[in-house]
C-alpha cells in the first residue's frame, strides 16, 4: 500500500466528494474537506480521530479558499492530492439564463477550481510532488441542449487544466481531468438548478431532453434526489480515483463510469464528422 497521503477535497459533504473522502480515510490517508453545511462530516471526524479536517468554504470566495488550503497544510504538514469536486449543474436554454445564473455556474465550476489550484500549487511545487484531480464530465467533451452553461464551465475547466498540466509537469506535479459519467448522487436533485424564467418557446426542447414541458421548482428538484437511481454507486468512482492517484504516471484524462466511454466516443465522432465537411481538413492518423 502506498505511503499515507493528505487529500484536499472540495464539495466533500455529500455525493462523490464524500465517497472520495471515505475511501481515502478507509485506507489510512488524511483528508482536508471543504463543505457548505456545518456538521455533515461529524461522523467521519469522530470515526477517524485526527485524520480529518473540515472547513466551511464557498469555493467562489478566493480568499476563503486560500485560507482553507493554508490551514490544511499547517494542520497536516503537506498536501498530496487536490480534488476539485465542488460544482453543480445549471439547466436552462442559453436564451433563458440570467446573468446571475450564468455567473454563478462559472464562478463555482470553473473559478472555484482555479482558486483551489492556485492556492495549492506553491505547496506542491515546494515538495516537488502532487496530483491535482479535476472532477470533470463527459459533458466536457460533448454538449447537451439545456446544459450549455454547465458544458461551458466544464469545457473551460479542461482548457485551463490542460495548460496547467504542461506548466507544472516539470515540478513533479500531475494534473488529471476525470471525465465522469452518471453516478447515483444528488447531482440531478439538490445539486441541480433550473432557469428561473423558462420561455414557452423551449417547451418542446424541455420535453425532449427532460421529459417535462417546464422546469421543476426548487422543492421538486430536491425531491428528485430521493428517487432511486439506476446509475453506479459513487464508491465505483472513488475506487477509480484511488487507482488514478496510485498510478506513478497518471493520464491527463481518465474516463470513469458505465457508459462514459461510449458517450465520449460518440461526441468525438460527431466532432470528427463536422470537421470532415471541410475538404482541407484531414483527421490525424492513429
Amino acid at each position: 500500500m502506498p505511503e499515507a497521503r493528505t487529500w484536499f477535497i472540495t464539495g466533500a459533504g455529500r455525493g462523490l466528494g464524500r465517497a472520495f473522502a471515505e475511501s481515502a480515510l478507509a485506507r489510512g490517508d488524511r483528508v482536508a474537506a471543504t463543505v457548505r453545511t456545518p456538521g455533515v462530516l461529524d461522523d467521519l471526524t469522530a470515526s477517524y480521530d485526527g485524520a480529518v479536517a473540515v472547513y466551511e468554504v464557498d469555493v467562489t470566495d478566493r480568499g476563503a479558499v486560500h485560507a482553507a488550503v493554508s490551514a490544511a497544510h499547517d494542520r497536516f504538514g503537506r498536501l498530496d492530492v487536490i480534488v476539485n469536486n465542488a460544482g453543480y449543474g445549471q439547466v436552462g436554454a442559453i436564451e433563458e439564463l440570467t446573468e446571475a445564473e450564468v455567473r454563478a455556474q462559472i464562478d463555482t465550476n470553473l473559478l472555484g477550481a482555479i482558486w483551489v489550484s492556485q492556492a495549492a500549487l506553491p505547496y506542491l511545487r515546494e515538495q516537488g510532488a502532487g496530483h491535482i484531480v479535476q472532477i470533470s464530465t463527459v459533458g466536457a467533451v460533448g454538449t447537451v441542449p439545456l446544459f450549455g452553461a454547465y458544458n461551458a464551465s466544464k469545457w473551460a475547466l479542461e482548457g485551463f487544466s490542460g495548460a496547467l498540466a504542461d506548466e507544472v509537469a516539470g515540478f513533479g506535479i500531475h494534473v488529471t481531468m476525470a471525465e465522469l459519467g452518471g453516478f447515483a448522487t444528488d447531482w440531478a436533485g439538490s445539486s441541480m438548478r433550473f432557469a428561473a424564467a423558462p420561455q414557452p418557446a423551449y417547451e418542446g426542447m424541455r420535453e425532449a431532453v427532460l421529459g417535462m414541458p417546464g422546469y421543476p421548482d426548487a422543492a421538486a428538484g430536491a425531491a428528485a434526489a430521493e428517487v432511486e437511481s439506476t446509475d453506479e454507486s459513487p464508491d465505483v468512482a472513488a475506487a477509480a480515483i484511488l487507482a488514478l492517484v496510485d498510478d506513478p504516471q497518471p493520464p491527463r484524462r481518465a474516463i470513469i463510469g458505465a457508459g462514459a466511454h461510449d458517450m465520449v466516443s460518440t461526441a468525438l465522432a460527431w466532432r470528427r464528422d463536422e470537421y470532415a465537411r471541410d475538404p482541407a481538413f484531414s483527421w490525424p492518423e492513429a
